[in-house]
């Protein structure tokens, strides 16, 4: 790069000197009206490029004002738009990948592309996050895709972290005091004893004080570890399921339906899922990702309900789950279109674009100024639960290379887990082997 620029340097010099030796050269004529090639403001005249955007779930996940708003700003980048529902576009951009043609820039969930940066499919972004942008404008999960040896493969399409959520009335009819940032985990078990009942007298509890979930943010991943223990270790290549604590966290999580604390995964699926149950009255607290809150708000406008900070673990600390869909430049995009790319990244982290996001409700932005623009007057109010809650304990899911494939050989033991169907004792060992297998093989 630095001989290139030496060698332009040293022609474009050459041609000077021989210009103003010739003595005998007339003046070159002015420009003539109309004749752009010699108007000097053709040679301020912002490159021309071409920027193919992927957006998996269209204009409901990536907000169109956004879009147009980038689009108004860079006149000289010609953006195409490839759209396609979330599952479709997965699918479709394997193949692409394979055959050199995905678009210029796309996203997936972020531990995704932490394996595109293994392969050498995603651009890595560190320099041009170095050289562009200031980085205390932005909370800590704009390194999300940051690899362990430095690299950073993405950048936030938006941050989706959980918090407890409460019903307000549900807590008020049973006089049970509202939930605060200082609660344990023990005391929100205790408050959802109090809180279950069977409220039709038929012997059956059809009212649950919590409502635990099998999936991985809101589920196992947060209870595994709610007693000190880990999924991965640090270096994220061996599995900790079979850790004393980490056994005693999933423990605790597999019993919630045997204490009659929270319902089991037939009742979920007569109620439409745990966010559901939750809204219509059936579950008075569960761990809400920050997304959810758009479903409630729009199907159950008048419920009455907040949150708070996930509760202190059984070891006193906090951790606070965190879903990250980002960014990705193609590695392989020509070098024009990877330019327009990261233009493209860096509207998106503006304080104007991350305002459109934070005040759509679909994802906590990145920017710090954007998050203070959260609507507070929309349900929760206490948005500062998840904004709090990530700058104090803000956590990715144990993300690697390899995050999507030992998630998936786990998710089934853990579902087997919850229905009684395993042991905690046996899955635990399951888990271990397996997830172990997974991590071995994709060193």
């Amino acid at each position: 790069m630095k001989k290139g620029l030496l060698a332009l340097s040293a022609s474009m010099l050459a041609l000077s000197l021989a210009a103003c030796s010739s003595g005998g050269e007339k003046p070159a004529e002015s420009a003539k009206p109309g004749d752009a090639s010699k108007s000097p403001e053709a040679s301020k005249a912002p490159k021309q490029m071409t920027l193919k955007i992927g957006l998996p779930g269209s204009y409901d996940v990536t907000k169109k004002e956004i879009i147009d708003g980038f689009i108004a700003k860079n006149p000289n980048i010609k953006v195409e738009l490839v759209e396609a529902p979330w599952g479709d576009f997965v699918k479709k951009i394997q193949t692409e990948i394979a055959g050199g043609t995905a678009p210029d820039i796309w996203f997936q969930e972020n531990a995704v592309i932490l394996g595109y940066g293994k392969r050498g499919v995603a651009e890595d972004l560190s320099g041009y996050i170095k050289k562009d942008l200031k980085q205390d404008e932005y909370i800590s999960g704009l390194f999300a895709a940051q690899s362990s040896d430095g690299k950073v493969y993405g950048v936030p399409h938006g941050i989706n972290p959980i918090a407890l959520a409460y019903n307000k009335k549900m807590f008020t009819d049973a006089g049970v005091p509202l939930p605060t940032k200082d609660w344990t985990y023990q005391d929100m078990l205790d408050a959802a004893k109090k809180l279950s009942k069977d409220t039709n007298g038929d012997g059956k509890l059809d009212q649950y004080g919590f409502g635990a979930s099998t999936s991985i943010t809101v589920g196992w991943y947060p209870w595994t570890r709610s007693k000190g223990g880990q999924v991965l270790d640090e270096t994220k290549s061996k599995a900790m399921f079979t850790d004393p604590k980490s056994l005693d966290g999933i423990k605790t999580w597999a019993n919630l339906v045997k204490d009659g604390i929270s319902p089991d995964t037939d009742f979920y699926t007569a109620a439409g899922g745990d966010w559901k149950a939750f809204a219509s009255g059936k579950v008075a607290m569960f761990f809400m990702q920050y997304s959810n809150s758009a479903l409630i708000n729009k199907d159950f406008p008048n419920l009455d309900y907040d949150t708070i900070e996930i509760p202190k673990g059984y070891d006193g600390k906090r951790l606070v789950p965190m879903v990250t869909n980002s960014w990705v430049i193609f590695s392989k995009a020509k070098a024009d279109a990877k330019e327009a790319a990261w233009e493209f990244m860096k509207y998106y982290l503006s304080e104007e674009a991350q305002t459109v996001l934070a005040k759509s409700g679909a994802a906590l932005p990145v920017n710090k100024k954007a998050m203070t623009q959260l609507d507070t007057n929309a349900s929760p109010k206490n948005k500062k639960a998840y904004s709090d809650g990530i700058a104090e304990a803000g956590v990715t899911l144990d993300e690697n290379p390899s995050w999507n494939e030992w998630r998936l050989a786990a998710q089934p033991i853990y579902s087997d887990i919850y229905a009684g169907k395993l042991t905690p004792e046996e899955g635990v060992k399951q888990l271990q082997e397996k997830v172990q297998k997974v991590l071995d093989d994709n060193k």
